[in-house]
């Protein structure tokens, strides 16, 4: 017996719950309602990859990478910022790690049984308000890209890496209208030979 799961319904957030007076969108607002949170923003990172590229599929919290372009493109997303949601004594250091994981495989039903790198492109996102007062949850001009490509990610062999560090791997920080040519650059080689 197998218990395969169906599409999750795209819902528009007026939906009513069955029991208790309130609608889905009031849910998200409770659940979701600060995008500086790391959990949320790390959300909002893989929306703003997923919008570059031209995506429209729904995240898949179990997923081996984080994005799928409509070309087949897989692309793992990371963030980090200067601001957290909290009070703190001085501005956090942005730091980014990707190591090699195992990726769950819907047909098989289970997990691979060895790590890997399964991304064809990785990308940095990097919200660089510096003060609560500037920072706009809503700006895209807040942020910057990092991409790199699949083989510079594992020639660092899931080592932490500083901006400093970051920049030598994947080049300069780009902005939001750059960003889908980079990923599709930096992922297409690796796409490509997944698909022969």
């Amino acid at each position: 017996m197998t218990f395969d799961a169906p599409p999750a319904p795209r819902l528009t957030g007026t939906e009513q719950f069955n029991g208790v007076d309130a609608a889905v969108i009031e849910f998200w607002r409770f659940a979701m309602n600060d995008l500086r949170t790391n959990n949320v923003r790390g959300y909002l990172a893989e929306f703003l990859v997923a919008c570059a590229i031209g995506s429209t599929a729904a995240r898949v919290e179990w997923a081996p990478w984080d994005v799928t372009g409509p070309d087949g493109i897989r692309v793992e997303v990371k963030s980090s910022g200067y601001l957290q949601a909290w009070g703190q004594k001085k501005l956090s250091i942005p730091r980014f790690r990707v190591a090699a994981a195992y990726g769950w495989d819907e047909v098989t039903g289970a997990w691979s049984t060895t790590q890997a790198f399964n991304a064809d492109a990785y990308v940095f996102c990097l919200h660089t308000a510096v003060t609560h007062d500037g920072y706009d949850v809503l700006d895209v001009s807040q942020w910057e890209f990092y991409v790199a490509d699949r083989g510079a990610i594992e020639a660092q062999r899931g080592a932490s890496m500083g901006l400093a560090t970051l920049a030598r791997v994947a080049g300069p920080p780009l902005p939001f209208s750059e960003l889908g040519d980079a990923i599709a650059s930096a992922g297409e080689p690796s796409r490509l030979t997944r698909s022969t």
